[in-house]
């Protein structure tokens, strides 16, 4: 399969700067078994009027695809023959290292499949180039039908978020180790990161749950009778994925507790230390203070009386000490 061309930067005729030229999007299409498979990433209003047009979609459906960001749904044009449907998946962005949603537009007629994702997803992609190089595959899966090369596609997109789903629960695990190994502080910024990721997760698949179950009705008249059953798979993915995070959701707050708890013990720990020490000087200091005056008292001005405040200060620290120790405060 061809790769999208990059971007090429033209200067304008008076060099007042630099005008981004964005290359038209490709148009990748297979045919086999009197089914077409259309793939294009990042499609523009130009490509998506061409192909509204040539499969005679409604209008409303291309400002659908070319809008920023459209809710997970599904449209049913029985009239026209088509089901328009929106999902999203979810896609590590490692420019601002957080997980966002991919969208992605699906077109399905008894006679083709159309998807229009907003980035490049690599099961789609892997899947398309995967048809386009093997004829066997490419002829098995488009002769069933536009529904199962739809249950196809779908079915790679959501075995594509489980690993995602692995990754949050190993860094759950590294959380929980190092909590416990005196880098409570540090473990701070992973709960957030992780936190957020759950949070951004749980965002894209709650309202797909509801869509999928559409979509699954709806496009039962695509499926022979006997893979009407196929998309139960899909949406019991779906709900796997709810599950796990909810799981993970439960498991980051309680991971939260507890590394506040063990910050809030060690920061008594620290007081507790700093109190025994300033009890421990509280009675030497009094002591200096009394025979430190300016006044003559028994012994003033020889060794003895030196030695006899040291021996005092000692024996204070000393019963501090084991008065500390027998109520266990040491």
């Amino acid at each position: 399969m061809p790769s999208l061309p990059r971007i090429r930067r033209s200067r304008t005729a008076r060099g007042a700067g630099e005008l981004v030229v964005r290359p038209a999007p490709l148009v990748h299409e297979l045919s086999a078994n009197g089914l077409t498979w259309i793939n294009v990433v990042a499609a523009d209003v130009a490509t998506a009027q061409e192909l509204a047009e040539r499969f005679g979609w409604h209008p409303l459906d291309v400002e659908d695809v070319v809008s920023k960001r459209q809710r997970p749904k599904v449209d049913d044009y029985e009239d026209e023959g088509y089901l328009f449907a929106v999902l999203h998946f979810p896609v590590y962005d490692q420019a601002v290292q957080r997980l966002n949603a991919a969208e992605l537009d699906i077109f399905i007629g008894h006679d083709y499949v159309v998807t229009i994702p907003n980035r490049e997803l690599h099961p789609v992609t892997r899947l398309f180039a995967r048809c386009e190089e093997d004829e066997q595959l490419r002829s098995q899966l488009f002769a069933r039908g536009s529904g199962r090369l739809l249950y196809e596609i779908l079915d790679d997109l959501f075995d594509y978020c489980f690993p995602i789903l692995d990754k949050i629960a190993h860094k759950l695990d590294g959380i929980e180790d190092e909590m416990f190994e005196g880098r409570s502080e540090e473990v701070v910024r992973d709960i957030s990161n992780v936190k957020q990721e759950i949070i951004s997760y749980r965002k894209i698949i709650k309202p797909e749950r509801s869509t999928l179950r559409v979509l699954e009705r709806r496009v039962a008249h695509f499926l022979p009778k006997e893979l009407e059953e196929y998309f139960d798979d899909i949406v019991d993915a779906a709900e796997r994925i709810w599950d796990l995070l909810d799981n993970y959701k439960e498991v980051v707050e309680a991971l939260e507790s507890t590394n506040e708890s063990v910050i809030s013990h060690r920061q008594n720990d620290v007081l507790r230390i700093l109190t025994v020490f300033s009890v421990v000087l509280l009675p030497l200091t009094l002591i200096t203070g009394i025979f430190g005056m300016n006044v003559r008292f028994p012994g003033f001005e020889t060794a003895h009386a030196w030695w006899a405040v040291l021996g005092l200060m000692f024996g204070a620290l000393v019963a501090l000490l084991g008065f500390f120790r027998w109520k266990r405060w040491l």
